[in-house]
């Protein structure tokens, strides 16, 4: 696989024109999630998304590595799965943390990954269903919609 400037544009087209599968991934995983936490998330749409991607793939460092884990998730599958369970989530995992950005978002968008997994259920290669719940992860880590990440933190060191 090589990836260059053209290549990184298609995989950018191409997360974006995914919109129609990520963007209510990621608003159920946000639901879901909000039940288990107790509180309300806000949703996603399609423009925040479209944003989102964009900013990412602007960032040439992340942007490449974003493509290449697209890539390699999009074709990757393994005789009878299980064998390569493994490397699909390791790279799903890695591709969420990837597009959420630092910690404590990457952490949380890896954890986020394997709840959006086990509701994902993509028809292809075994590497499709962890590349739509991976996207989702990370988007939706990266999104605004969190009240806990609204406003000042009581951690703040200047205050």
């Amino acid at each position: 696989m090589e990836l260059t400037p053209a290549a990184v544009s298609a995989e950018h087209d191409w997360v974006r024109e995914r919109a129609d599968v990520v963007v209510p991934l990621i608003n159920e995983t946000r639901s879901r999630l909000g039940e288990q936490f107790g509180t309300r998330v806000g949703e996603v749409d399609d423009a925040a998304y479209f944003d989102a991607v964009d900013a990412v793939f602007a960032d040439g460092e992340v942007g490449v590595n974003v493509a290449a884990y697209v890539r390699i998730l999009k074709q990757l599958d393994v005789q009878d799965d299980y064998p390569g369970f493994v490397v699909d989530e390791v790279l799903g995992r890695e591709l969420a943390a990837t597009i959420a950005g630092g910690e404590p978002l990457r952490l949380l968008a890896q954890a986020t990954f394997h709840f959006a997994d086990v509701a994902v259920h993509t028809d292809g290669p075994a590497g499709r269903d962890d590349l739509d719940a991976a996207l989702a992860a990370g988007f939706q880590t990266r999104l605004p919609g969190w009240s806990w990440r609204e406003g000042d933190s009581p951690f703040d060191s200047r205050r």
